[in-house]
């Protein structure tokens, strides 16, 4: 899709989702120098509006914004940037712009981040997740089969509390076990979504 750089005199509104949790961030502007220094850097720059510059997001407060990909809307007049957030977002100290917070099942998305980073770091005492990682994927997967079991004994009581309780047990250590597999939450989401479409 082109971009009608023409239609708002060389601007044009530029969503921030997480590319993770599908949060909503921000809405900024971009003019072509914007997008091509976010392209060509790798961080998220918009074109400020009341300095007349380019302003890469987080270059003063180190909270920016690492570039994932792009997508332009149907009229070729606004712009869907996904990335990965250095921290909070608003100015304000906020996660995002818009005060609404992230939406509970978004949340899934900033738990793998969050599991992935802490594989990252490498140190095993530094948490329970790291702690968990370095014993591998049998004991990851030795952890779901019993927080399946869990979760269904906890449904089948009626027990609505620990219900809750046990499925997050077994979300978190799912999301452990895919990082522990190499698999990206983002291919099961994608996956769900082929089934769903077929």
């Amino acid at each position: 899709m082109t971009i009608d750089w023409d239609k708002m005199d060389g601007l044009v509104p530029a969503i921030v989702q997480d590319a993770d949790s599908g949060e909503v961030r921000m809405l900024g502007y971009m003019n072509r120098d914007a997008l091509e220094a976010t392209k060509a850097s790798g961080r998220v720059t918009f074109w400020s509006r009341s300095k007349q510059a380019l302003w890469e997001k987080g270059a003063t407060s180190g909270n920016g914004l690492v570039f994932v990909s792009l997508d332009v809307d149907c009229d070729g007049d606004a712009l869907l940037v996904r990335a990965r957030p250095e921290g909070p977002t608003c100015h304000k100290g906020d996660a995002n712009c818009f005060a609404t917070g992230l939406p509970p099942a978004g949340f899934l998305g900033t738990l793998a981040r969050i599991v992935s980073q802490r594989a990252a770091a490498g140190n095993a005492d530094a948490s329970y997740t790291a702690r968990l990682l370095a014993k591998g994927t049998r004991r990851i997967a030795q952890k779901v089969g019993e927080e399946g079991v869990e979760t269904a004994l906890a449904a089948t009581a009626g027990d609505r509390e620990e219900l809750i309780a046990e499925s997050a047990d077994l979300l978190y250590h799912l999301t452990v076990l895919l990082e522990a597999s190499g698999v990206g939450l983002d291919e099961v989401t994608a996956e769900l979504a082929r089934r769903h479409e077929a």
